[in-house]
């Protein structure tokens, strides 16, 4: 068996509060150089990788430029900065709801995502962070949905992510959230919703299947008005886009949805006029570094429900 080896440090900074990418060139292939490996890995344009190793933008462990002649190495890691992606600032801010030593908790607004990922990459409440904090060793110990607002955990120490990330994994996070839905009289409520939810990679939607529930929810009505209801939910489990699709199997799709109950066109870019009505709206935990009993409550409003008149269906 193969020992596992241990990671080197990044030997570039961040830019932007986004980390370098790091690739690792595997073992049981015969590039001839590192080169040729990058090509046929990333797949970047015509001469892409060429003038991003003429350039010294690539580089190994120790910092130095890996050439373009450089000898292929089971193994080694290289680091590189992506050309960011020209992104829709979302105009909206990261609030700050608590921070020490060990953890900050964020109230992220809709339309932004929580780390990196495909197109949204310095554009997100991780690099947003990190930048406005200075504090480049910021991780997220969970995601929240683009879509959705409220908020996360992110960690300072990166030796104490883990410790952080195991809450979710156990189920030690208490989390409640809140919706705007139809109002329908005939849905008896509170409900607990018990399904096997399935999300494949490239597909936008998730799907219910048969089988093994996986995915838990309470759904409690909080108040109606007007044909609309103001919903409270408690997720016990953690399946992608579980509250969105367990809301639209009882008939009460969350208002902004663009994917349950249905795939509609994608929102534009830059489109800010119609947030999915779902917020992350407390965060409970008992800290498992420092003991601390945690509560963190979410200061902002779903625009259907605060604005009611303003909302345009």
């Amino acid at each position: 068996m193969r020992r596992k080896t241990r990671i080197p440090p990044p030997p570039l900074p961040q830019r932007d509060g986004v980390d370098p990418v790091r690739v690792r060139l595997p073992f049981g292939e015969g590039w001839a150089t590192v080169r040729d490996h990058l090509v046929a890995r990333l797949a970047a344009g015509d001469g892409t990788i060429d003038g991003m190793l003429e350039a010294g933008l690539v580089v190994g462990a120790d910092g130095r430029p890996v050439t373009r002649d450089a000898p292929y190495v089971p193994g080694m890691y290289v680091w590189f900065h992506r050309a960011l992606p020209d992104e829709v600032r979302v105009p909206y801010p990261v609030e700050v709801v608590h921070r020490d030593e060990h953890i900050v908790v964020a109230d992220k607004p809709h339309f932004l995502a929580t780390t990196p990922r495909g197109s949204h990459v310095a554009e997100t409440a991780l690099a947003r962070l990190r930048r406005d904090l200075g504090i480049p060793t910021l991780t997220a110990a969970h995601r929240l949905d683009r879509l959705t607002a409220g908020l996360v955990l992110f960690t300072v120490r990166p030796e104490e992510r883990g410790t952080y990330q195991s809450l979710f994994r156990d189920r030690r996070v208490g989390k409640e959230y809140e919706a705007v839905a139809p109002y329908d009289p005939e849905v008896a409520l509170p409900t607990t919703v018990h399904s096997r939810i399935v999300k494949e990679r490239g597909v936008m939607a998730a799907r219910e299947v048969p089988g093994e529930p996986n995915a838990v929810s309470r759904i409690e009505l909080l108040e109606h008005r007007a044909g609309r209801g103001r919903y409270r939910l408690f997720p016990r489990t953690g399946q992608t886009h579980q509250l969105r699709v367990h809301m639209a199997t009882l008939g009460l799709p969350i208002l902004g949805d663009p994917l349950y109950p249905v795939v509609t066109a994608p929102v534009p870019a830059g489109d800010f006029r119609r947030p999915l009505q779902l917020l992350a709206r407390v965060l409970e935990f008992t800290d498992p570094v420092t003991g601390r009993a945690h509560r963190f409550v979410s200061g902002r409003e779903l625009r259907s429900w605060s604005s009611y008149d303003d909302w345009s269906p």
